[in-house]
């Protein structure tokens, strides 16, 4: 009976304990929130977090993407979920690959960072079909994003069968995971205001919170969110924002990093200092939680790009660049300003803040939590001048249009306008590595039509025809000419007219090329109006139609056409001869898709020719294919296109996406940080092509023999398409004597601030690269940017031998700026500064042809 006894104890102390450590992990995994911010095992969190996109890597590259985001200063990991990259048929799944979907979040669960996982599964993101995939449109009924019943079915079924997938591998942070939010729709945001959009609001909403994920759900840039799902706003800036409840927490999901770029547009940036003034606003006004938008934008592989006309290239002027390297100043200044952030955490997230006027254009937001902790924002709102204010009965320096960030209300650690980290640029070098064994094919035109099984009177929408399993849909009738028309006679052309839908189509004539026709992203349909070369009798007209990526925003873009809609002949004896309503046959696709000549594990269908690439220059619909060895090193790969036209290219099978060499429009004019930004301010490669580069992940590579195919549309000279490598060719830096920064001010265990002197330069190569050279150095003060910089009045002569001591051969160094560390001060009671220039290299930097 005793041993009864203690066996029954044991078994009740460890049923305690168990439950007790149960309860425990229940409360561990908690996710929350209030006004304030989301709370996390009940505490209130400040959230800096990124958007890395999955599909636009590889899962090579993802942990250290998320390694290097984590370095930035983030906490979360945002990515949208791909529905018509997991299901490309009705129930047919894809989770592999860049689709392995948990592989990425167990990656970033890995690195110890959260997730928040944007659903949707309407994700626009300049991606095809805004995520949805094409055999939706197709659902007898359906209308996209309303209260429709086949769409709701649909969306339910998906966003379903991703929870599950979620719960499945215990990811939600109730199960001990990393996601920690969910989001469900997308800016949706005016079209709530249709007929049936609240009803709709309202049903997602309630569908979502249903599957009982034990997280918030939010919604971006919809006002009428109904409860709990939370509100959050998108844009540039976000301290407008306030959330649809007074119990709601106030986050931004978007923080726009730069902007996306179209094939004839020019590049967007956005200066880091007005992204940093834009988060410290947000931060100051009582934000909690910060998503940039893109921290890693990627590449837009095969044909995933939407728009249309939307670039191969993400790059989204990013803090990490499309190809995975860190861009400087961009990282490192965001860098700064988290941990600036986060040393306020305490009071940001603990007091409402307190705002009062310093100035005309100048504020203090002061939060302070009753405990002895105490944050500040000095914020200068002016476009142009600087401000010098007393706060707390302290002077403070404010430049144009930034904030101040005072960790404990006095001493300033950060302001947003004054870039402290380094400067780094990027080039594109050549590799050692030459394409051989050139062959090409050309598509074939003269047995257009004979094998089809698709002929109408009239002409078909494209994408109903191919449901997107191409980019390329033929249109082929044919005209017959009576020798007796007069135009035969004098030696003129008659006209042919195309008006197409978009968004883009060549013309052939009886097998000849006679021309072709572009939308723009402003204006999606082309018009095609020029001679054309008939003879007596029949002539075949075809006309190839051309996608470049469908549609991924607009009101009910599911139904928007595709493709020809109207040929008319003109200058024939009897007038006009409108071709539109006559028999047509089609063809889905290329000969070349049909055959897989970019297969690389088969036996090719067809010869190609070997003859010499200059004699199938600037000819149209031509395959090219050639070997190539890697390159050595591990710098990020690409293929430079810049001698073709517009086409897509494949490597050892794997689609690299569609290149295009259309030039660039735009005002590339200068650029300054200050004054609300637009896409319109600091655009860059006006008069060169949008994109020359086309990333190549050196995953997809083998050592040797790796196949390149090429399908060019226009003409182009393939011999000269050559692989080039990404690399950190120089880095600048400064910083001021004695200058407070992030990096010398810390706050110990008591919460009493601790402050250090002594600023650093920090030069930093990229892994496997070593600074080589020193091209400039001066202690005093030196002027210009990096790239440009000259000595001023004041200079220690033997700043560059310091600089060559401390640096040279290293992959990375830190060096003093004071004048003791340069003998005697070169000018005295003067702020100085230290500004260096160096070259960083990889241990060969010659680039040799490798063998065959």
């Amino acid at each position: 009976m005793a041993q009864m006894g203690t066996c029954s104890l044991s078994k009740l102390l460890f049923f305690f304990f168990t439950t007790l450590l149960l309860v425990s992990q229940l409360i561990q995994c908690s996710i929350t929130y209030d006004k304030k911010a989301i709370i996390i095992n009940g505490q209130r969190r400040i959230l800096i977090s990124g958007s890395i996109h999955y599909p636009r890597s590889t899962p090579e590259m993802w942990e250290d993407l998320i390694r290097k985001a984590k370095d930035g200063g983030l906490d979360v990991i945002d990515t949208y979920v791909f529905w018509n990259g997991h299901e490309p048929s009705p129930g047919n799944y894809n989770f592999e690959g860049r689709y392995d979907l948990v592989r990425f979040i167990k990656t970033v669960q890995k690195v110890g960072l959260h997730v928040h996982l944007r659903i949707g599964p309407y994700i626009c993101s300049e991606w095809n079909f805004g995520g949805f995939p094409v055999w939706l449109k197709y659902v007898p009924g359906i209308s996209f994003r309303a209260n429709n019943e086949p769409f709701k079915m649909a969306m339910q079924g998906f966003t379903q069968k991703i929870v599950q997938m979620m719960k499945n591998e215990n990811l939600f942070a109730s199960q001990g995971g990393p996601i920690i939010l969910s989001q469900i729709e997308n800016e949706y945001g005016s079209q709530s205001k249709s007929r049936d959009g609240a009803a709709y609001i309202d049903w997602a909403a309630k569908m979502a919170v249903g599957l009982d994920t034990g997280v918030p759900w939010v919604m971006c840039k919809e006002d009428d969110a109904p409860d709990p799902v939370i509100n959050t706003c998108n844009g540039f800036y976000c301290d407008y924002f306030s959330p649809n409840k007074p119990y709601k927490p106030t986050l931004w999901t978007e923080a726009w990093s730069g902007w996306f770029t179209e094939f004839g547009g020019a590049i967007h940036q956005r200066p880091v200092q007005d992204l940093a003034f834009a988060v410290a606003r947000f931060i100051q006004k009582g934000g909690s939680f910060v998503n940039y938008y893109m921290y890693h934008g990627g590449t837009n592989f095969g044909r995933t790009a939407g728009g249309p006309f939307i670039t191969t290239s993400y790059d989204y002027d990013a803090p990490i660049d499309e190809y995975g390297l860190i861009r400087q100043p961009k990282y490192g200044h965001l860098q700064e300003l988290h941990k600036a952030i986060k040393l306020c955490e305490h009071a940001l997230v603990s007091s409402d803040p307190v705002v009062t006027s310093i100035g005309t254009y100048q504020q203090a937001h002061v939060f302070s939590s009753g405990q002895g902790n105490c944050a500040a924002f000095l914020s200068n709102f002016h476009a142009s001048s600087a401000a010098t204010v007393i706060f707390n009965n302290r002077h403070y320096n404010l430049p144009s249009w930034s904030i101040s960030i005072l960790p404990d209300c006095k001493n300033m650690v950060f302001n947003t306008a004054s870039v402290g980290v380094q400067t780094s640029g990027m080039q594109m070098l050549p590799t050692n590595s030459m394409m051989f064994s050139w062959g090409t094919y050309d598509e074939d035109i003269s047995s257009l039509g004979e094998d089809s099984t698709i002929t109408a009177a009239g002409l078909l929408e494209q994408i109903n025809v191919t449901r997107d399993s191409s980019d390329y849909l033929w249109y082929i009738t044919s005209v017959d000419i009576s020798p007796s028309e007069l135009f035969l006679q004098r030696g003129q052309k008659p006209t042919l007219t195309v008006n197409s839908a978009g968004h883009a189509v060549h013309v052939f004539i009886n097998g000849l090329f006679s021309g072709s026709s572009f939308g723009t992203r402003e204006n999606r349909e082309c018009k095609f109006s020029g001679p054309v070369h008939l003879q007596a009798g029949t002539n075949r007209i075809a006309l190839l139609s051309i996608a470049v990526g469908l549609p991924n925003v607009g009101l009910h873009y599911e139904t928007w056409n595709t493709g020809i809609r109207g040929v008319v002949l003109n200058g024939l004896d009897q007038g006009n001869k409108d071709l539109t309503w006559q028999k047509w046959s089609y063809q889905v696709g290329l000969k070349g898709e049909t055959m897989n000549l970019v297969s690389p594990s088969q036996d090719s269908p067809v010869d190609w020719s070997r003859g010499s690439l200059a004699a199938q220059n600037n000819r149209p619909l031509t395959w090219y294919k050639a070997n190539f060895n890697a390159p050595d090193g591990d710098e990020p790969l690409a293929l430079d296109m810049r001698s073709m036209g517009k086409g897509q290219v494949w490597v050892n099978g794997q689609s690299i996406g569609r290149y295009w060499m259309a030039y660039a429009k735009g005002d590339c004019n200068t650029c300054s940080y200050s004054g609300t930004y637009r896409t319109t301010k600091c655009q860059s490669g006006c008069n060169q092509p949008t994109q020359q580069w086309y990333h190549v992940p050196r995953s997809w590579l083998k050592p040797k023999q790796n196949l390149l195919v090429v399908f060019e549309e226009l003409g182009g000279d393939a011999s000269k398409i050559s692989l080039v490598r990404r690399s950190v060719t120089r880095v600048c830096a400064d910083a001021y004597e004695n200058h407070r920064t992030i990096e010398n001010y810390s706050i110990e265990s008591n919460r009493e601030p601790k402050v250090l002197q002594g600023a650093k330069v920090h030069l930093q190569c990229t892994t496997g690269q070593s600074i080589s050279s020193i091209k400039f150095a001066s202690f005093g003060n030196p002027a210009g940017t990096c790239g440009s910089l000259q000595k001023g009045t004041c200079h220690a002569p033997n700043s560059l031998a310091i600089l060559e001591k401390e640096c040279l051969g290293k992959e990375s160094c830190l060096v003093n700026v004071s004048h003791g560390k340069f003998g005697t001060d070169p000018c005295p009671n003067m702020l100085k500064r230290l500004s260096v220039e160096a070259v960083c290299s990889t241990s060969s930097t010659t680039a040799q042809p490798n063998s065959r």
